[in-house]
């Protein structure tokens, strides 16, 4: 068995291999995320912040809200009810969709809500009330009359045996509970509006009913969005029979993950279909022969399978963002089979395939590790999705090389059938045409030209590092979220306090300090409302002042405490009992366990964060807010408070890595350069990065003209620009005598790149059309300037 033949039988079982690792990978499902998310790095400093920012989205993501809005608030609340039984119903009939649905408000004793603070009322004031208590200025005989004659009570209240001068009264009502803009009605919680009936097209006051739905499993589990969608779709249709004139609307991470997958699966048979078929029909034109069309498949299929298998097995899962990068690689995975497919049909009738092989090899081998060390830049990028698909890159890349070697030396054993001469017309002309009109001197103009055209262009650059740039949010569901945030008042958690402390109540010291700085930010405007623990449950400290103004203020004089209690026709009952309860509550304090086991606790749980690895701590969420820079400020100084809007730091990393990029770029070009330097020396390794260079200059220009902001990916994919513009040079330098079937399959190779890059430029992923489009504009450039690198070297 000769050596060509045992590389065959090689590549043969590593192909088996890797089939059979993804056979394993693929035996349950496509291990396939969608996770948004999980494309962002860790941006906190302190790792409890990481946890608490999960924390709030897992929340989040495995909850769907909907308002079922109606002109007639009966009809609201009906459909609303019609439309949480189908969807029960629909989810159940065949997979248990969601664990819970939520519609009709359970129907709750006032006294069962507010029995926590009953029992520790003699620690509780309100702010107003800690301040008259502390300037005297009470009047306890008018706090009683108002108590026991006022005509109406709305609200938490307590009895006047309880709650005699409504001072518990008055913290329940300073409770931030009404943060939402959700009234119980009908046995639901509805909101108003004077909106235009999107049926009637006419404004009209609308009446909308909450409902809300807990999954059975992960928003980004594939099964999981296509029930929830479609028990949603059949709701909505049966819905809209019975109320046709009824609104719907809806939000949720399962909608946005859906509609990504969806996006994403349709770009991946659209970029792959659409390199692959465009790759076969240049190849077929080319080279008029099936073989070379089934090898490159071979190569292709060899390079991206290794590539899934790979990712997966280190990553455990690849994201859409690397599956849809990696259909746009088969455009570039080819390059290495077409090169030797060109030196087949150079050599005609000469034709030997180890041969044939040793002369294009040193040309493959450079390009291959020009190409790495571009990819490998995406490896070292502090976000999982760049590296993931510099993995990708990286292994399907090596792979296509590999099967150059090992596989088509055995495969394509005879000489093309086709005059050399003839199927080269076409590049010899071009080829001859470019020698006799484009000397050194014209490359010099051609060089200056680009540099001077270029300086205006660079002079109009500016960055947008906005993470919402990454992902497009589908329009509708973004507005359908927009407005259901408005009606029902449900905030933002990406921006909120981290409260930190040794013990529970030095979380509760630490935040109340934020609140009284935050109160003048409410006072002025700058945010709505804020909600925290210690909104809810006072720290020992503070609940030992009240005790002591109770003591003094109240109880301090028992003849005039009785007098008033008299004077207002009250029995001696009523004073005895509150003295009674004031002695028994001498030592309880409201502590955060306490609370938690309250129904009222039920709204606000979630900010509660607990004991941590070092110690505990809590989550203070402030709404409407309007100057986050200001917001930011506040926490300045306050020890255990930490600012953390996930957001703005992931904005200020994608600057940062973005103004350090062009360090990045300068690297990678040493690092091309010392590889092109390593086999072709000083001036020809010059005159071969040169189109390159100037491919890049030439980018940033167009991209200044064009206004187009430039982000972290646009830094990415110039250095992918880099590694890969500079294999066309490289590739018609080796050509040698073949050179016209060197620039053929240098033609060939920029088509099928350029196919695959260009589709990717349409991708509906911002970071990826972003990618796609710089390394359309950025590689063409580099094709159309490599025949320099013949001028220099004729």
């Amino acid at each position: 068995m000769n050596a060509v033949r045992l590389r065959a039988y090689f590549w043969l079982l590593l192909a088996i291999g890797i089939a059979v690792v993804c056979t394993m990978q693929f035996t349950n499902k496509f291990p396939l995320q969608t996770n948004l998310l999980s494309l962002l790095p860790p941006t906190e400093r302190n790792p409890v912040a990481e946890d608490a920012v999960k924390k709030l989205a897992n929340m989040a993501e495995n909850r769907v809200v909907f308002l079922i809005g109606h002109t007639s608030a009966e009809f609201a609340t009906q459909a609303a009810r019609e439309f949480s039984l189908n969807l029960g119903a629909l989810s159940v009939t065949k997979h248990p969709t969601f664990k819970n649905i939520i519609a009709d408000i359970p129907a709750v004793d006032p006294k069962q809500l507010v029995e926590i603070y009953l029992q520790h009322r003699f620690n509780l004031l309100s702010v107003s009330d800690r301040v008259l208590l502390n300037s005297e200025k009470v009047n306890l005989e008018n706090r009683l009359q108002q108590k026991l004659y006022a005509p109406f009570q709305f609200g938490l209240t307590l009895s006047p045996v309880d709650d005699p001068f409504g001072f518990t009264d008055a913290w329940v009502a300073s409770l931030p509970l009404r943060s939402l803009k959700l009234e119980p009605e009908n046995g639901m919680l509805v909101t108003h509006s004077i909106d235009v009936n999107a049926i009637t097209k006419e404004p009209a006051e609308m009446t909308w009913a909450f409902v809300s739905a807990e999954l059975q499993g992960s928003a980004y589990d594939n099964s999981v969005q296509k029930h929830v969608v479609n028990a949603v779709s059949r709701a909505e249709a049966a819905l809209k029979k019975k109320y046709p004139d009824a609104e719907v609307l809806r939000t949720g991470t399962v909608f946005y993950a859906e509609t990504a997958r969806a996006n994403a699966e349709h770009e991946v048979d659209l970029i792959g279909a659409g390199s692959l078929i465009g790759m076969l029909i240049l190849l077929y034109l080319v080279f008029r022969s099936i073989r070379p069309l089934a090898l490159g498949l071979l190569s292709v299929g060899f390079g991206i399978s290794a590539a899934l298998a790979v990712t997966i097995f280190v990553y455990g899962e690849i994201h859409l963002i690397t599956l849809v990068f990696g259909a746009s690689l088969i455009g570039e995975a080819i390059d290495y089979a077409i090169q030797y497919f060109a030196a087949h049909l150079g050599a005609g009738k000469d034709w030997e395939p180890v041969s044939g092989l040793k002369r294009i090899a040193p040309g493959l081998t450079v390009a291959l590790a020009t190409s790495l060390l571009g990819y490998s830049a995406l490896m070292l990028a502090p976000f999982p999705a760049l590296s993931q698909i510099g993995l990708f890159a990286l292994v399907g890349l090596s792979a296509a090389w590999l099967s150059v070697f090992l596989l088509l030396p055995a495969l394509l054993v005879k000489p093309n059938s086709r005059d050399p001469e003839l199927a080269v017309a076409g590049p010899k002309l071009l080829l001859n045409w470019w020698q006799a009109h484009v000397g050194k001197r014209e490359c010099y103009v051609i060089a200056a030209l680009i540099l001077v055209v270029s300086i205006p262009g660079w002079l109009q650059l500016y960055g947008d590092d906005d993470v919402h740039l990454l992902v497009a949010r589908p329009v509708a569901l973004a507005t359908q979220e927009a407005k259901i945030r408005t009606l029902s008042g449900i905030g933002n958690s990406s921006q909120f306090f981290l409260i930190e402390g040794k013990t529970a109540d030095e979380v509760l010291v630490n935040e109340e300090k934020l609140t009284a700085r935050l109160s003048k930010l409410i006072a002025n405007g700058e945010i709505a409302s804020y909600q925290g623990i210690s909104s809810f449950v006072p720290s020992v400290a503070i609940q030992q002042k009240n005790r002591q103004l109770w003591s003094e203020k109240v109880f301090g004089d028992i003849r005039s405490l009785t007098a008033v209690f008299a004077d207002a026709g009250l029995r001696d009952e009523v004073i005895n009992h509150q003295l009674a309860a004031f002695k028994a509550s001498e030592n309880d304090t409201l502590s955060i366990g306490d609370w938690l086991k309250s129904p009222l606790s039920s709204s606000a749980r979630n900010l509660w964060l607990g004991q941590t690895k070092h110690s505990f701590a809590s989550i203070g969420l402030p709404q409407g807010i309007r100057d986050v820079e200001g917001l930011a400020k506040v926490a300045t100084g306050l020890e255990g408070v930490t600012f953390v809007d996930k957001t703005g730091s992931i904005s200020q990393l994608l600057k940062k890595y973005r103004e350090w990029g062009g360090l990045w770029m300068l690297g990678i070009i040493a690092l091309v350069y010392s590889v092109l330097f390593a086999r072709y020396r000083g001036r020809q390794a010059t005159v071969m990065l040169t189109p390159t260079l100037l491919a890049i200059a030439l980018t940033f220009s167009i991209f200044g003209y064009l206004h187009h902001p430039l982000s972290l990916f646009n830094i990415m994919a110039l250095m992918l620009v880099i590694g890969v513009g500079v294999n066309y040079a490289i590739f018609l330098r080796e050509g040698g005598v073949h050179a016209a079937a060197s620039l053929a399959g240098v033609l060939l190779s920029a088509g099928t790149t350029l196919l695959s890059f260009g589709l990717l430029a349409f991708s509906s992923m911002t970071a990826l059309s972003s990618f796609g489009l710089t390394l359309l504009i950025g590689v063409g450039f580099a094709v159309l300037l490599a025949p320099m690198v013949l001028t220099f070297e004729r």
